[in-house]
């Protein structure tokens, strides 16, 4: 950012924490702190290891240093200032998911926002209806820039470690499963994965019933262990494979084939929930504080009931500075939806409301060319 950037930027990040208190998570003075600021050097990008007695000091300290991005840990520490990790005596650990839309599409602003929501509605559901975690042990935040975190917090959890998360996230993502359970006869109603994984297998038996006969066979006669012949008398049997019962499917060897399919396994992982792996399995993350205002999009880290996420719009819901006008140089053509509107702005200067002068230098994408009017 030029200086004058810099400038309107952490002035306007100040006004808001002047206006707004963080709501501090449970057991403050347990948790690890880390920051990042505007004026960063190469040296000190970050400052963490910081810990706050309760929430007056952790807001003073908020509006004396105005930072960019303000975390803490999901873990608990007996000595959560302590310069080492080992130091620290760490005691447990929130369970964290986190859904980012850079993850699962790429595209405009608003459509990648949308279909992060999605996905965070999927995962909910799996972890109270599969998983049965209560929503009362659950929070959700959206990030203030393209996803949502999710934290469990029951005490049940806390204590586990890197092995244990593993197997919830794969769980959630579908990974690891196996076709002989997924499939296999006498287990009752088909739920979960069960019911999404037959699905599954017959939209790809669906969509090779839709290619050239030719292209399918040489589809088929591509898996491992498949001779031509094999996959040419497949292909002229789809119609009569596909309305098969799951246990007759799983004893066909071209469909245990497809089960070990890349592209098979990209459309189970499209069933599943796309969070993050390595953020779940981590034992000792930091992540945003609900309340703080996010540095690369200057909206807000917006704490959310579940039963409010399906009417919870970021582009409104997380905005949190005004329509005065603000004067721009634009670096390239955008387009974008702010506060129920579409802007569409060309390279150049332009006046903009504030909010999207924030959004728009916060993201680098703009820089300001004069001054508020």
């Amino acid at each position: 950012m030029r200086p004058a950037t810099l400038e309107f930027v952490k002035q306007r990040f100040a006004g808001y924490y002047q206006r707004q208190n963080l709501a501090p998570p449970s057991s403050l003075e347990q948790r690890e702190w880390g920051f990042a600021y505007f004026d960063a050097t190469a040296e000190v990008r970050m400052r963490r290891h910081m810990a706050f007695v309760d929430r007056e000091e952790l807001n003073a300290y908020v509006r004396s240093l105005v930072p960019a991005h303000v975390y803490y840990s999901t873990a608990y520490y007996q000595t959560p200032s302590a310069a080492t990790m080992s130091d620290k005596h760490w005691a447990g650990a929130d369970l964290i998911f986190d859904l980012d839309a850079d993850q699962i599409v790429r595209g405009p602003y608003a459509m990648m926002l949308a279909r992060v929501k999605e996905e965070t509605e999927k995962l909910l559901g799996m972890l109270t209806d599969e998983l049965g975690f209560s929503r009362n042990h659950i929070r959700l935040a959206f990030s203030g820039g393209r996803g949502y975190h999710i934290h469990v917090t029951d005490i049940a959890v806390r204590g586990w470690g890197s092995p244990e998360r593993r197997e919830v996230v794969d769980y959630v993502c579908g990974i690891g499963l196996d076709p002989g359970v997924m499939l296999a006869p006498g287990r009752g109603a088909r739920t979960g994965w069960r019911q999404r994984y037959v699905e599954a297998l017959r939209t790809h038996l669906l969509w090779l019933a839709g290619l050239e006969p030719a292209d399918a066979t040489a589809y088929i006669a591509g898996l491992e262990g498949i001779s031509k012949r094999t996959a040419s008398d497949f292909t002229a049997g789809l119609a009569t494979h596909i309305e098969k019962t799951p246990s007759d499917l799983l004893r066909n060897r071209v469909v245990r084939a497809i089960s070990a399919a890349p592209d098979f396994e990209g459309r189970i992982r499209d069933a599943g929930a796309r969070a993050d792996e390595p953020v779940t399995t981590d034992i000792k993350r930091l992540i945003r504080a609900p309340g703080s205002l996010h540095g690369g999009s200057g909206m807000r880290v917006v704490p959310l009931e579940i039963r409010d996420l399906a009417n919870f719009d970021p582009l409104v819901d997380a905005v949190v500075f005004g329509e005065r006008e603000v004067r721009v140089d634009v670096k390239a053509n955008f387009t974008t939806s702010l506060l129920g509107n579409t802007y569409t702005l060309k390279a150049g200067p332009a006046n903009v409301p504030e909010a999207l002068a924030v959004f728009l230098c916060c993201r680098n994408m703009a820089e300001i060319a004069g001054g508020v009017t």
